[in-house]
């Protein structure tokens, strides 16, 4: 069985009731698209909170353009943030030691 959706990346623009989000695209395949996404199952079922300004993973089907899901919220990241020790937050992973 295949999937048939496109992944894109987007930013939320507005929230709507019953987990609803305006998310603008920042993809290169469809930059400044603007779709209604709505919360995917599987972040409902872990309550992942989504506010304007998050950067979220979506998938859309070819068959509606204007629809999506977003399956994905990414950590936010502050420029200029800096973490506790007074050096730069950077993510790093982690180092497998054996």
């Amino acid at each position: 069985m295949s999937k048939d959706v496109i992944e894109l990346l987007g930013v939320v623009e507005e929230a709507y009731p019953n987990a609803t989000f305006k998310v603008r695209v920042t993809s290169e395949q469809a930059k400044d698209h603007i779709l209604l996404c709505h919360l995917a199952g599987r972040m409902r079922v872990h309550r992942v909170r989504i506010l304007p300004g998050d950067k979220v993973k979506i998938e859309m089907t070819p068959y509606d353009l204007q629809k999506g899901r977003i399956v994905y919220r990414f950590l936010p990241t502050h420029p200029g943030q800096q973490s506790p020790q007074g050096t730069p937050a950077t993510v790093t992973p982690p180092s497998h030691q054996h």
